[in-house]
């Protein structure tokens, strides 16, 4: 599969995940409204949509998942004694195999997920940065500074496509709780535990996520509303962007943040099916007020939510993911 052009990059609703090229807008270059065009359509139809022209360092991206993957590569029994804190704000956290449930967080009962991560958010409580591989934190901050670029010319082109002014947002991501995560999906030599996923069926919390992502067996698939499960194309370069559900509360439920997975590799598979996600997840300051945007409320629409804040919103969520219950 390859790029099309922003005026042909929205696919029918349920159809597929398009593929838009976002560089005109960015540039400021003739087509910048037929990408707007192309992403509401995608907001509006399936919530999940690949991007390419973002601009964004391969150097950087490379750098930050070469030393992630050599964390990784550490003994099982280390790499459990580093991240476990929380009094370092800005530090690390690493989550080991099977301590988080995603699923759980649609009231979904399942083992943990078969996944490892490393977690990093500026404002986020963590621990120490560990000593090896050397660099790691400063290749989780370059990534993350180049996530905060590409997430405002995407906000940009979001209130475009609502009618806000270009700006609208910038306000509630001024002291953002945005969150970088490098995802490990080991190789299964055993079978998973009956309805262990690699990350199990969810929405994600937050404004939206942008995913490096790469092809392996046992990847990223999107719930159709159909209820069927599409795989997400793997595109060198191309970002993986979908609506997360404090926007899609935002939106009173017209851009939808639409249920996920990534499954596991098909049974008796014999090569490689390592694989390794970086997805940042945009989210605004604690303080936000996530309510109904005007535009949203029409005649015989009114809004669908109470306002809540975002830390109040995403408390919930995160307990729900982590519970043992």
């Amino acid at each position: 599969m390859s790029a099309t052009s922003a005026s042909a990059a929205s696919s029918p609703s349920g159809e597929g995940i398009p593929v838009i090229d976002v560089g005109p807008f960015i540039r400021g270059e003739t087509g910048s409204a037929a990408v707007v065009k192309a992403i509401e359509t995608a907001c509006r139809d399936t919530g999940f949509f690949l991007v390419t022209g973002h601009g964004v360092s391969v150097e950087i991206t490379k750098r930050l998942y070469d030393l992630a993957r050599a964390f990784f590569d550490e003994p099982h029994d280390w790499k459990k004694s580093q991240g476990r804190g929380t009094g370092v704000i800005g530090g690390v956290a690493f989550s080991p195999i099977a301590d988080e449930a995603l699923a759980a967080t649609l009231g979904i009962k399942t083992p943990g997920d078969y996944k490892e991560s490393l977690n990093f958010g500026e404002r986020l409580p963590g621990d120490a940065w560990p000593e090896k591989p050397a660099g790691l934190e400063a290749a989780f901050r370059d990534y993350f500074r180049e996530m905060e670029i590409l997430s405002k010319h995407m906000r940009r082109i979001f209130c475009q496509a609502i009618g806000l002014d270009q700006d609208y947002f910038e306000p509630s991501f001024e002291n953002h709780m945005s969150a970088l995560r490098v995802i490990n999906y080991p190789e299964q030599d055993e079978s998973p535990l009956p309805g262990q996923l690699r990350a199990g069926v969810h929405t994600d919390y937050g404004f939206m996520t942008i995913l490096r992502s790469e092809a392996s067996p046992g990847g990223l698939q999107v719930r159709k509303r159909s209820g069927e499960w599409l795989d997400a194309p793997s595109i060198e370069g191309a970002y993986v962007i979908n609506i997360a559900d404090a926007f899609m509360r935002w939106t009173n439920d017209e851009w939808v943040s639409t249920p996920h997975r990534v499954a596991n590799p098909p049974s008796g598979f014999k090569g490689t099916a390592r694989r390794q996600s970086i997805p940042f997840f945009l989210n605004p300051s604690k303080e936000t007020v996530i309510e109904c945007l005007k535009p949203f409320i029409r005649e015989g629409s009114p809004a669908k939510y109470e306002p809540i804040t975002f830390a109040d919103y995403i408390d919930l969520k995160t307990k729900q993911a982590f519970s043992k219950g």
